[in-house]
């Protein structure tokens, strides 16, 4: 409380300014003059700072004045208060200028390889001032990120989310699961294939009991065909992929990695339909949370990335 009864309230930011002012000029009149007030106002801060501090904080004399050890005290700490102020107005500018900064987002492992990759491509050519931190995970752990403030927003699955009351999502495309092939097998140069054609083929999907998995198997169910046992099971993207490269393997992934993928040109999507898989993809922010600048950006460049996906449902 004697804090704020004899400091906190009586010492301000314009009293250290025109100290600071007193000390650089080494004249209460010089300093009046460089700040454009009268010189009894400038004593007159000056001699309440010291009232309010108990001490002095300027020695007097004929040649003008000098800060006592008090005062280079006082100073020091006044010129490290202006320059955190600086520093804060100077974050506050970045923070709301879209086209710079450091944007947190989420995105599944699919997503990462999908939208996310190619947004947060475009964004970088275009703004090459801002620097993205991508967390992944599932929809749940991402949920998990938002609520306690990790990220900004989240592309996942909406589909199925339960609803919460802390949690706002958006759709931007429905995205079904797709096959591919090597670009040098037979099935890449057939224009016409059914889902029992591919049966007896080595397959390659997510691990047993996975949501992925599941979708996998009631697509093959829905068509009649009893599922096949996947070769390999495994979750990474990237090792399906490869797979299929090789000629060897069908890999089962979903749609938009090849959409936006420009490093798979050794493999192709085959006529074939999966039914049933098609699931709802988009954005997750908190609720009753002020996006960043920054993040508003990102999700009108998702937006525009997501059309031609929208439009192809």
């Amino acid at each position: 409380m004697q804090w704020e009864e004899r400091i906190g309230r009586r010492i301000k930011f314009r009293d250290l300014h025109i100290a600071l002012a007193v000390a650089q000029s080494g004249s209460m009149l010089k300093a009046a003059e460089a700040l454009a007030i009268s010189q009894p106002v400038v004593s007159k801060v000056i001699a309440d700072l010291e009232h309010a501090l108990g001490v002095r904080l300027f020695d007097r004399s004929r040649k003008g004045v000098e800060p006592t050890v008090s005062g280079h005290a006082l100073l020091n700490r006044g010129r490290a208060a202006f320059d955190e102020l600086k520093q804060g107005v100077k974050e506050i500018e970045l923070l709301n200028d879209p086209t710079a900064g450091e944007l947190r987002i989420g995105a599944s492992p699919a997503q990462s390889e999908g939208i996310a990759l190619a947004v947060i491509e475009r964004m970088s050519r275009q703004y090459p001032r801002i620097f993205f931190h991508v967390v992944q995970g599932g929809t749940l752990a991402l949920s998990n990120e938002l609520q306690e403030r990790r990220i900004e927003l989240a592309f996942a699955q909406i589909s199925g989310l339960a609803p919460k009351e802390y949690i706002n999502s958006e759709m931007l495309f429905e995205e079904p699961l797709v096959i591919v092939a090597g670009m040098d097998t037979p099935w890449a140069r057939r224009r016409k294939i059914k889902l029992a054609d591919l049966v007896d083929e080595p397959w390659t999907w997510p691990m047993p009991g996975t949501f992925f998995d599941l979708l996998v198997v009631e697509a093959f169910r829905a068509s009649d065909i009893e599922p096949p046992h996947a070769a390999v099971h495994v979750d990474g993207f990237s090792m399906r992929l490869r797979l299929a490269e090789t000629g060897r393997f069908l890999a089962i992934i979903p749609a938009s990695i090849m959409r936006f993928a420009t490093q798979h040109a050794s493999i192709k999507v085959l006529p074939v339909e999966l039914p049933t898989t098609r699931r709802q993809m988009g954005l997750i922010t908190l609720k009753n949370r002020t996006l960043s600048p920054l993040a508003q950006l990102f999700i009108e460049c998702a937006r525009d990335v997501a059309k031609p996906l929208a439009k192809g449902q």
